[in-house]
C-alpha cells in the first residue's frame, strides 16, 4: 500500500505508513456506486415512459373506434325509430277518435249522474214575541224549525204557517220541560208560497227553508 503522504510502499496490511507515520486507511470512494445508480435510475425512467407511451396510444385508439360503432347503432335505431313512429302516425286518428267518444261518453254519464241535493234557501233567527212573512219560491221545500222558549210560561211557541195549508211549529205546555224543540216538513208546490212565522215569548228561535235542486 502505497502512503499517499510520502509516497513510500508499506505492506498491504499495514494501517500506518512504516516511513512518516501517516494513517494508510484512506475513505474508498463511491464514484462507481454512484454512477451505477445513476444509470439504474435512467432504465427506470424510461421503462416507465414507455409504459405511459403505450397506454395512452392504446387508450386514443379505443376511442377513436368507438364513435364509429355508436354512429353505425345511432343510424340503425334512428331507421327503426322513423319507422315507428310512421306507423304510430297513422294508427293516431283512430286512437283520438276512440278518446273522444270515451271523454264525450264519461262527461254525458258524469252529468246525468250527478245528484240533486237540499241546498238554503233562506234562514230565520230572532227571539222574544212576534212574526215575519216569507215567501218561499216554487219546488220540492223541506222547512226546519226550532226554539227555545222563555222560563215559568205556558203559552210559548213558535208556528209556522203556509198559504197552501201547510204547517209545523213547536209549543209549550204549562208542565212542559223548559227545552229546545223542533220541527220540520216537506212538501212540493208549482207556484211559489207565502209562509207565516209567529213565535211568542221565546229565548231563541229559527227557521230554515231549503229546495232540492
Amino acid at each position: 500500500m502505497k502512503c499517499e503522504n510520502c509516497g513510500f510502499e508499506n505492506n498491504n496490511k499495514a494501517k500506518f505508513c512504516t516511513k512518516c507515520g501517516k494513517s494508510l486507511n484512506q475513505p474508498v470512494k463511491s464514484e462507481s456506486n454512484s454512477n451505477k445508480a445513476i444509470i439504474i435510475a435512467l432504465v427506470v425512467v424510461i421503462i416507465v415512459l414507455a409504459c405511459l407511451v403505450t397506454y395512452f396510444a392504446v387508450t386514443l385508439n379505443s376511442s377513436d373506434s368507438q364513435p364509429a360503432s355508436n354512429n353505425n347503432q345511432n343510424s340503425a335505431q334512428g331507421v327503426s325509430s322513423s319507422d315507428e313512429s310512421s306507423v304510430a302516425e297513422s294508427e293516431s286518428p283512430k286512437t283520438s277518435d276512440s278518446s273522444s267518444n270515451s271523454n264525450s261518453a264519461s262527461q254525458t254519464t258524469s252529468s246525468e249522474s250527478k245528484s240533486k241535493s237540499w241546498e238554503s234557501i233562506g234562514s230565520y233567527s230572532g227571539s222574544g214575541s212576534g212574526s215575519q212573512t216569507i215567501t218561499v219560491p216554487p219546488g220540492k221545500i223541506m222547512i226546519k224549525l226550532s226554539a227555545y222558549p222563555i222560563k215559568n210560561y205556558a203559552t210559548n211557541h213558535l208556528y209556522v204557517t203556509g198559504s197552501n195549508g201547510q204547517s209545523a211549529g213547536v209549543d209549550w205546555g204549562s208542565t212542559s220541560a223548559v227545552e229546545t224543540r223542533s220541527d220540520s216538513l216537506t212538501y212540493t208546490s208549482s207556484n211559489s208560497e207565502t209562509f207565516t212565522i209567529d213565535y211568542y215569548e221565546t229565548v231563541s228561535w229559527e227557521v230554515e227553508f231549503y229546495r232540492y235542486q
